[in-house]
């Protein structure tokens, strides 16, 4: 069993597949917000039977890091703990994983921002993350981020070479082509959407005879590609949830019959405006039509409905028969770019169904507030492609020590 520290927890989609592989054992994880903390404990107590749930899930700024391993109280933001060494109990920590808050790294971010979120503090919380690394040493790190995050520059050097020096400090070794080799497209995986992640395995140097770099290729060119599998789609993800369909009449901000049982299967408001322009646009694919398939005649769209010119187009209807446009955090503030499917719908897609399209099972619960769900499933690793690394990792570190004794 390999025992694991999380960092950057979110809700817990990398921890649930690595648990979901019976593989992984969760010592302990890190996450700031608390909505987040809230729903891995309760998935954790729910799915796993982890009865000391709140005591793992540490509610903490990972920034403070000191006071992350040695415990802290009468703290006015964040629950009193013990730290990560008491409650790690002497055993061995064998990997550290989870990735930093990606939004300072991610193009979007960085076109909305006026200065390209060069001033982002958390361009560099993976510098917290290497500071516990060094201290618990573990044989392995894995270590998930954006794509943007190969070209971020915010201080005039390239962060992956930052990221790349830093784990180098301290006897760690990454994988010397980080798009080459590290840059994976998700839906090859099983998921169904279109989402591709940095992924960086990190392996401790314990011998100066060992290639490295050698094992860490032929992860990212056989062992990882063995699993590849057949793309999936929206339909084959979210056709047999229960459709949701407009109220005849709004009534205030309801205008959906959400009665359906399903766990977050309630849609957002949409205005009569925006229905009318939901079903244009799904029903032009429907029919073949595809007037409103080109970047710009969706801004033309948009600047006939709403008087108001746009630099990118704001509306893109889910295929049935393809993977999913990626779900980002970004659905918590509007779904124009993840239109339901079905013309009649006229609607953004529920919490439930941006779940399923981040392959989360249908027993992993949303509880928390529609803004917070939304974020924290876009911000989520895949928990079936985190089994799929999980599935892998004992291979993986067999190599590794196969190769040093060599």
């Amino acid at each position: 069993m390999i025992n694991n520290i999380e960092l950057f927890a979110g809700a817990g989609g990398l921890a649930d597949g690595l648990e979901q592989s019976g593989n992984v054992h969760l010592l302990a994880s890190v996450e700031w917000l608390k909505p987040q903390v809230r729903t891995l404990r309760k998935r954790l107590e729910t799915k796993y039977s982890i009865k000391d749930a709140s005591e793992r899930v540490l509610n903490f700024d990972i920034q403070r890091t000191e006071e992350l391993i040695n415990g802290w109280n009468n703290d006015t933001e964040f629950e009193t703990s013990v730290g990560l060494d008491k409650l790690i109990g002497g055993k061995s920590v064998d990997m550290i994983s989870g990735g930093p808050p990606c939004q300072a790294y991610s193009l979007a971010g960085r076109i909305r921002d006026k200065n390209g979120m060069k001033d982002d503090y958390r361009n560099f919380l993976f510098e917290s993350y290497i500071r516990l690394v060094d201290y618990y040493k573990p044989k392995i790190i894995l270590f998930e981020n954006v794509e943007g995050m190969l070209s971020a520059i915010p201080t005039g050097e390239n962060i992956t070479d930052l990221i790349r020096n830093g784990f180098d400090s301290i006897g760690y070794e990454i994988i010397d082509d980080l798009r080459k080799y590290a840059l994976i497209d998700l839906s090859n995986y099983g998921v169904p959407q279109k989402r591709k992640r940095v992924i960086i395995l990190g392996v401790r140097r314990d011998s100066k005879d060992t290639d490295y770099q050698k094992i860490l290729r032929s992860f990212y060119t056989e062992l990882l590609p063995s699993r590849m599998t057949k793309v999936k789609t929206v339909r084959d993800a979210i056709s047999d949830l229960p459709p949701i369909y407009p109220l005849k009449e709004q009534i205030g901000r309801n205008a959906y019959d959400n009665s359906n049982a399903v766990n977050g299967h309630s849609s957002r408001f949409h205005s009569l405006r925006d229905q009318k322009i939901f079903n244009l646009l799904a029903q032009d694919i429907v029919d073949g039509t595809k007037k409103y398939t080109s970047a710009e005649a969706l801004k033309q769209l948009y600047f006939e409905t709403t008087g108001k010119n746009s630099n990118v187009h704001k509306y893109h209807v889910l295929r049935w028969d393809e993977p999913s446009n990626t779900i980002p955090a970004h659905l918590k503030k509007d779904g124009l770019r993840h239109i339901h499917p079905d013309p009649n719908q006229k609607r953004s897609i529920t919490v439930r169904e941006a779940a399923r399209l981040q392959t989360f099972d249908d027993d992993f619960e949303f509880n928390e507030s529609q803004l917070a769900n939304f974020e924290m499933i876009g911000n989520a690793v895949p928990p079936l492609f985190a089994k799929v690394i999980g599935d892998l990792l004992p291979q993986f570190l067999k190599q590794i020590k196969l190769e040093e004794i060599e």
